[in-house]
């Protein structure tokens, strides 16, 4: 196989990870306040919320609204976990919105992340080879903060995320928009992500070659 003109990678699941998981992070978050949820069912219910939540893409949005969007489309998720975990009536209208904003925060810095350790190898592996390395994330824009706290900024000429392009994965527009970035056709690059629907077929349909990346969880 002839090496390609650039490799995306998804970013969370793919680069870097939670850790501990979610549910702790928002329970030794709500203590803060006064709010005692049990991290395990706090866990499982922001997965649930976050699988029926609506695309993070504002494809109408002007880009300077594009991030209160981002922050309100978390905000309801949060609100949505904590309602399913019956815990929500734990916080006042006010301790909840004080409570997210500090949460929203957190998660910009490096404090909740972890890069895999086969991360870095590898992107030292394709960059040494001068192969161009992209990312292509349904992440919002907190994304530059945390690969910066991460280190991993250098590594990436492009970096697209569907709320500034409109469009989230699996959805063909967002891989054509990151090719554009790239100067590159879809046969010349590879796609490497953990999610089978979003990585896979979403690169697969859009020319690109896909790579699955199936991590323990």
């Amino acid at each position: 196989m002839a090496l390609p003109q650039v490799i995306f990678f998804d970013a969370v699941g793919t680069l870097f990870g939670v850790k501990g998981s979610v549910g702790l992070a928002y329970r030794q978050l709500a203590l803060e306040f006064g709010v005692d949820a049990n991290a395990r069912r706090l866990n499982d219910a922001f997965y649930a919320a976050f699988q029926e939540a609506p695309p993070l893409a504002f494809p109408e949005a002007p880009p300077e609204q594009v991030p209160a969007l981002e922050y309100q489309w978390w905000q309801a998720i949060a609100r949505r976990t904590f309602e399913r975990s019956g815990d929500l009536v734990q916080f006042s209208d006010q301790s909840f919105a004080d409570f997210f904003d500090n949460l929203y925060r957190h998660f910009q810095g490096p404090e909740p992340w972890f890069v895999y350790d086969d991360v870095w190898p590898l992107l030292d592996y394709w960059r040494d080879r001068g192969v161009a390395l992209g990312i292509i994330s349904n992440f919002d824009s907190r994304i530059y903060p945390v690969l910066d706290s991460l280190g991993l900024t250098n590594y990436f000429s492009s970096i697209t995320i569907s709320p500034e392009v409109g469009a989230a994965k699996p959805d063909r527009l967002i891989f054509a928009m990151a090719l554009a970035q790239q100067q590159c056709q879809p046969h010349e690059a590879w796609h490497i992500g953990d999610s089978f629907r979003e990585d896979v077929r979403g690169s697969q349909a859009a020319g690109l070659q896909p790579i699955w990346l199936k991590r323990e969880a």
